[in-house]
């Protein structure tokens, strides 16, 4: 559904989550989503509106919802039959189901006065986006620790593990913001790729397009000719790669993005031939010698994931102290008995990357390397 703005949730509390198998749920929450009626929306009945521009669900349950005063026209229950005017405020109550994340830590490892660094587990999100709001490094820290208001400085996928940086003031959050702009910061990450990775220091310039649509990037060559580059949509990129150790079947690798892309480091690993090695995003269509290929598919089967996410509210096969009290059940909610929103198939893992160092102009912060990072 698109959302212009959405009204804040409860402040997370400890008790909002739930613990089971070394996965960490939210229990579902009601939830109020808003958009304001577009001009093409205008002259349409509300339920023809949802059933037309949101296709997640039937008909039947928009219908059943307006009748039941879960979908809403500036703040009042409407029949079915009501047409829908421009700019009107679309009110949607929803029983909100969060995707459960691993139940992994968000270990604080410096705590300032003006700023905030932890390691960011893998699949927690940084912050409120999509389905995710209390099962965030934000929020997390917020129920966890009391800490709030945190400001994000830079961003790490949702995947990816490592040092996050956190202001603890807007002021603050903008002097890091204004070092970022003017290319005083550098960033280090290492990878766990495929292959033998080559000896001396790669640097990769290649373009980079971004598909939000396909959630995944591409590379472009870039091109002397200045008629040729007037056609090339992706935006320059440039990362420098030295390898640490290898094994001969995997390497790790030292990872230094100049600019900052989508996806930059994983595009640009998967263009050397060495993509990282759990990134099912890209190691579809690299190109690498046939050992490297021959590694990956050994160690492919401990890569996925064998955790099964759809687990009911009354089913607890956990350790006692991990099965607190269920969660309120709503009777219109598509996703209720299951804690996870239905289509979850929980098959990820975090990938193989991990960010270590920032560093300023009077600053550095470092976050330890991760287990995977050893190949003995």
């Amino acid at each position: 559904m698109e959302i212009v703005c959405k009204t804040p949730a409860n402040t997370p509390e400890s008790h909002d989550y739930i613990f089971r198998n070394g996965i960490r749920y939210v229990k579902p929450y009601n939830f109020e989503y808003i958009a304001h009626a577009k001009s093409r929306w205008a002259g349409k009945t509300i339920v023809d509106l949802f059933a037309d521009e949101f296709k997640g669900r039937k008909r039947d349950y928009y219908d059943s919802a307006v009748k039941s005063g879960h979908i809403q026209v500036d703040g009042k229950t409407v029949p079915v039959s009501y047409i829908v005017q421009t700019s009107q405020k679309i009110s949607h109550f929803l029983h909100r189901h969060e995707p459960p994340v691993m139940a992994l830590d968000v270990t604080i490892l410096h705590k300032g006065e003006d700023v905030l660094t932890v390691c960011k587990p893998a699949s927690v999100p940084v912050h409120p986006c999509g389905q995710y709001r209390k099962n965030t490094v934000v929020g997390i820290l917020q129920a966890e620790h009391d800490l709030a208001p945190l400001f994000p400085i830079h961003r790490l996928d949702r995947l990816v593990s490592g040092l996050l940086i956190l202001a603890r003031s807007a002021s603050q959050a903008e002097i890091f913001r204004q070092q970022i702009e003017a290319g005083m910061v550098q960033k280090q990450y290492i990878a766990k790729v495929v292959g033998e990775f080559p000896e001396e220091e790669q640097v990769v310039n290649l373009r980079v397009n971004s598909n939000a649509r396909e959630g995944r990037s591409t590379v472009e060559a870039e091109d002397t000719d200045e008629k040729a580059k007037s056609t090339l949509n992706g935006k320059a990129a440039c990362t420098k790669f030295t390898r640490i150790c290898t094994n001969g079947k995997f390497s790790i690798v030292s990872c230094h993005p100049i600019t900052g892309r989508t996806h930059q480091i994983r595009v640009h690993l998967q263009s050397t031939g060495h993509p990282i090695a759990n990134d099912t995003l890209y190691l579809t269509d690299y190109v690498d010698n046939s050992s490297s290929r021959r590694a990956f598919t050994a160690h492919k089967t401990t890569v996925k994931s064998h955790r099964s996410l759809q687990v009911n509210s009354d089913d607890c096969t956990s350790e006692p102290e991990e099965c607190i009290e269920d969660f309120y059940i709503d009777p219109t909610c598509t996703n209720c008995p299951n804690l996870a929103p239905i289509g979850y198939d929980g098959s990820e893992e975090g990938l193989w990357l991990h960010c270590v160092r920032y560093s300023g102009p009077d600053w550095v912060y470092e976050c330890p390397y991760p287990n995977w990072a050893s190949l003995s």
